[in-house]
Formats: structure tokens, sequence, C-alpha cells
């Protein structure tokens, strides 16, 4: 049955991303094709733009699905793997709430007034670096400690 669904889901993929490089190509050939910028803006109302940009709603909404409906699926089908899945959402809080911590509110004048941005808004997107930062060095630290692991073995 695991095998089957894989292989049907595998498809399925493959046939997204063929239709999604059709539909690139047809949108760079038939729209994009040495125009700039100005003149692409200008013609924001051209059919093949809008065929494009439903076809990307599409595979947003798609990934979505996909994305929710896999650890689900994972879930069902093997129940052992709920410690697992609640550690890694546990370790994902605790990084988040550190970068939330470290994060400063602090908005400058020019920053308020020029793009509007709020306190809120300025230490979300400093946590939101500092989870990027931390991610990155526990990327580097798995790579470290397994190239060091496998030279031990």
């Amino acid at each position: 049955m695991k095998d089957k669904i894989a292989n049907i889901t595998r498809w399925i993929l493959i046939l997204l991303l063929a239709l999604s490089v059709i539909a690139g190509v047809v949108f760079y050939v038939l729209y994009d094709f040495g125009r700039l910028q100005d003149a692409l803006l200008a013609d924001i109302d051209n059919s093949y733009l809008a065929l494009f940009t439903n076809w990307s709603v599409v595979l947003l909404l798609l990934t979505v699905v996909i994305a929710i409906a896999s650890p689900i699926y994972g879930i069902i089908s093997n129940p052992q793997n709920i410690v697992k899945l609640l550690i890694s959402l546990g370790l994902i809080v605790v990084v988040v709430f550190i970068g939330y911590s470290m994060a400063d509110n602090s908005v400058t004048e020019t920053q308020e007034v020029k793009y509007g941005l709020t306190q809120t808004a300025s230490q979300l997107v400093g946590t939101g670096i500092y989870v990027t930062y931390i991610a990155f060095g526990l990327t580097v630290l798995s790579l470290l400690y397994a190239s060091v692991s496998k030279i031990f073995k």
C-alpha cells in the first residue's frame, strides 16, 4: 500500500513539474521574451500573465495541501513516530522562543515613517533572522558531527 501511494505521489509530482516547466516556457516565449520591465508592468491585464499567475496559485495550494497531508499520513501509517514529531516540534518552539527573546523591537524614526515599521513587526523580523542564524548554526554543527563521527567509525 505504501509503495503504491509513493508511486502515485511521485508521478503526480513529475506531472506537476512538467506542467510547470511548460507553463514557464510558454510564459517566457509568448509574454516576456525581450520585453522591458515597464512594458510588462503596463500590460498587467494580459491573459498569459493571468494564466501563469493562476497556475502559480494552484501550485501553491497543492504545495500547502501536500505539506499538511504528508505528516498526517505519516503519523497515521506509523504511529510510533509521534514521539519523534513531538520532540521536533518542541525543539522548533524552543528555537523560535530563543530567537524571539534575542530579537530587538527598536525602530528608528526613518523606519517608522518611511516604511511604516512597527515595534511588533521589527521584533518578528528579528525573530526570523535569529531563527535562521540558529538553524544555520545547528545545520553546520550536525554536518561537522556527522563528518567527525564517520572518521572514528
